[in-house]
């Protein structure tokens, strides 16, 4: 039987977390005399009431987690703090459906950036702040649970960053604990130094705050529905891609540059890997686009690494509507949107470190070919990879695809264009934001679409956040009979 106390504990943390972050929202709409605060002070409340009664009436000492609790906490937290954090959206002057709400607060907390609302320019200052520490809030526990809970549930792979992260020989930060609080510590600093710097190159303060925090996260809501192209500064669109790949590298090289480890990144292979291939894509978009008199170089380069590092990372900013550049580019903007930054990141995406996976395995075959009675084995960072990693990384791409072609059909059954439809369910299950198309591209919204579509993308969001996995095991019998 399993014990639910421990895991209504936890999630009743997490609503205390976003109860208390409603009062942000309170004071800048306070401030500018805006009638929602009266709102977010309500809801603040109610959620507060309700994570402190959880909490409460659950507390007690717990030994270490199962896995079954492991899952179940991972997947309850991230039904619950959408479902709360989605009550603004609804009683605020926006007035959204609850369908529509709840879409924005999965989109925000899951750091997809896919929304439904229209009109942001004009929208109250809370609301935008809220929209943006969603996804800052998401952000930070997409890292901690990368690195905390993955590796152990063995997801997909992530055990192969199950060593780095609690290995007390490491000496990085032998306790979970520590270790989530080093990370936690470590996202603020960065993100203070993301909106000093949006500051100092032309946003308002409190542009330069909402798109920090959605720029470390990789989320990509803006507070204008020109997005980052609201702007227009070059400086501005070269300041958001630095940070874009600052937020998709992993977070524990960070940790260990500052404990004076400065070679970290030169020797993390999927860091090397990710920062190839950004300069491949962009050197190649670049020429292509300048090739075709779009744009002089200089605009080329700028809107072409911008909005290139924004998809591949799964940040969703834009620039420009790059569906106009041609036929090639938008074929290469769909198939990047699967592949994300570096696993303990705040990016999505299949991960860099999967491919690497792949390709070793493929190179390990190929040379048992030619040699068939030599011993070859795929390695991950000069270290032989164990055959539970490979199973577990080949059954996860095999399950991306079957999952993408089944919400791909789902959605079309709903009356939605083929374009549509499958960059719809690309989008969501990659969390990039845009998709393709006139209704969803860079330049639309979610707004149009049926309700159906919107809870079929949601659950496509929460999917690909949870890596597949930790979602559709719990539809298994077996899982609930141990």
């Amino acid at each position: 039987m399993i014990d639910f106390r421990p895991i209504w504990m936890v999630s009743g943390i997490f609503l205390l977390i976003i109860g208390f972050g409603m009062l942000f929202p309170v004071a800048v709409d306070l401030y500018v005399d805006n009638p929602d605060w009266e709102v977010f002070a309500l809801i603040s409340g109610i959620v507060v009431f309700f994570g402190s009664s959880l909490y409460l009436s659950n507390r007690g000492e717990y030994e270490e987690f199962t896995v079954q609790q492991a899952f179940l906490l991972t997947f309850v937290s991230w039904l619950l703090m959408p479902a709360f954090g989605a009550l603004p959206f609804v009683f605020s002057e926006l007035s959204l459906s609850y369908t529509d709400a709840y879409f924005e607060a999965m989109s925000g907390l899951s750091t997809t950036g896919s929304t439904v609302i229209t009109g942001l320019d004009g929208a109250p200052p809370g609301i935008l702040l809220w929209r943006a520490m969603l996804q800052w809030f998401g952000g930070v526990g997409i890292i901690v649970m990368a690195v905390a809970i993955l590796p152990i549930l063995q997801i997909g792979g992530m055990q192969l960053f199950k060593i780095e992260s609690f290995d007390v020989s490491d000496k990085l930060l032998p306790r979970a604990t520590q270790l989530a609080s080093a990370l936690s510590l470590l996202y603020i600093a960065l993100t203070i130094i993301c909106a000093v710097t949006f500051w100092l190159v032309g946003m308002t303060p409190f542009e330069a705050v909402c798109h920090a925090f959605t720029t470390i996260a990789t989320g990509g809501f803006s507070t204008s529905d020109g997005s980052i192209g609201h702007f227009n500064s070059a400086l501005i669109d070269y300041s958001v891609t630095f940070f874009m790949i600052v937020g998709s590298l992993p977070f524990l090289l960070y940790l260990r540059i500052l404990r004076g480890q400065r070679d970290g990144f030169y020797h993390d292979s999927q860091v090397r890997w990710f920062l190839a291939l950004v300069l491949l894509l962009i050197t190649g978009m670049t020429l292509w686009v300048w090739s075709t008199e779009i744009y002089q170089f200089s605009d080329a380069l700028r809107y072409t690494a911008f909005n290139i590092v924004s998809i591949l990372t799964g940040t969703g900013y834009a620039t420009t509507d790059y569906t106009a550049w041609g036929a090639m580019p938008v074929m290469i903007f769909f198939f990047i949107m699967f592949i994300g930054g570096c696993a303990g990141s705040t990016s999505c995406g299949i991960k860099i470190f999967r491919f690497q996976v792949l390709v070793s395995m493929c190179a390990a075959h190929f040379k048992k070919l030619l040699r068939p009675n030599g011993i070859f084995l795929p390695r991950y960072n000069g270290a032989p990879i164990e055959e539970s990693v490979t199973g577990s990384v080949l059954s996860y791409l095999f399950l991306f695809v079957v999952c993408f072609i089944i919400l791909s059909l789902c959605l079309a059954l709903t009356g939605l264009d083929f374009v549509t439809a499958v960059s719809g369910a690309g989008t969501a299950m990659s969390n990039v934001g845009p998709a393709l198309g006139p209704i969803i591209g860079p330049s639309g919204t979610f707004q149009e679409l049926p309700d159906i579509s919107k809870w079929l993308l949601t659950f496509g969001m929460l999917l690909g956040r949870l890596e597949l996995f930790a979602v559709l095991v719990l539809f298994s019998p077996k899982f609930w009979s141990r």
